[in-house]
């Protein structure tokens, strides 16, 4: 397949992509394939690669995607995914499954369109990014070998001890909903990924990203917290507020943050601003 490349994280599925690349290989003869042990060493393969490949092939999670994405921004190249991590928000928001024939046959395809990014402080985010409660947990789930139990598991000891976290807009017209919150997520798509929507009406076209902020709620609303966020049905009310913005300014009395579910340190106070139309995505 030619003018393809496929970039593997070795350390997603469990460190099992063994079966993958088996499979690749049993379906395409002498793939470009890069194995990547770090960032750098991936920005280094798609900088060598760059002018003879059209579509980039990530396979791994939301963390991986990204990485791979943020070299295609603003270019006429095309981002493509195999689904390998343990939320996969991204991948499940954009239609691709572990199916490689399915893959393939997109790719052989070549239809591809644009959607939006965002930036908080100039990184690259793509699906949804956060603070708090959610920064917090990302920062314990990577102590642990991941998978959904844990990332329950860690949720629900973070929650018991998690004090609110401070926010304060510098727009007055947002100067309403300076406060107090669990956690303030950025949504450029419906869901932090396990099917788990926490922005039901985001949308990765609009040019716009919602800002969802969640004031700490008590344990007996848990149950209809979670319910409505794994039906699609989050909305409005005495705990959620959804701010939909193209660019905001804040600040935040911590520097936990995720992006795209890998923690990262950021210090207020915090840009938020979308790029429209910036990232070409295989259909």
């Amino acid at each position: 397949m030619e003018r393809v490349a496929f970039i593997i994280n070795p350390f997603s599925a469990k460190k099992n992509y063994q079966p993958f690349l088996n499979e690749l290989k049993s379906k395409i003869q002498n793939p470009l394939y890069y194995i990547s042990e770090s960032i750098l060493g991936t920005d280094y393969f798609m900088e060598t690669h760059f002018d003879e490949v059209d579509f980039f092939v990530a396979i791994g999670g939301d963390g991986t995607i990204s990485t791979v994405a943020k070299k295609l921004i603003n270019t006429e190249k095309v981002l493509a995914i195999f689904p390998a991590g343990s939320g996969n928000g991204f991948s499940n928001e954009t239609q691709f499954s572990k199916n490689l024939d399915e893959l393939l046959n997109k790719l052989k395809a070549k239809k591809s369109r644009k959607i939006d990014t965002f930036t908080v402080n100039d990184r690259l985010s793509i699906n949804v990014s956060g603070t708090g409660f959610d920064g917090k947990v990302v920062k314990e789930f990577e102590k642990t070998n991941r998978g959904f139990k844990n990332y329950i598991k860690v949720s629900l000891k973070t929650f018991f001890n998690y004090k609110p976290i401070k926010l304060k807009f510098f727009d007055e017209n947002y100067k309403q909903y300076n406060g107090k919150y669990l956690m303030v997520n950025i949504a450029n798509t419906r869901q932090f990924g396990n099917n788990a929507y926490i922005a039901p009406m985001a949308s990765k076209s609009d040019g716009l990203v919602d800002m969802v902020l969640v004031k700490k709620f008590p344990l007996t609303y848990s149950p209809l917290f979670a319910f409505r966020m794994f039906t699609k049905k989050l909305k409005e009310d005495d705990y959620i507020t959804y701010l939909p913005v193209s660019e905001i300014e804040f600040k935040v009395n911590t520097k936990n943050w995720h992006l795209d579910g890998e923690y990262n340190k950021i210090k207020s106070p915090i840009h938020v601003k979308v790029q429209p139309s910036s990232l070409n995505i295989l259909i």
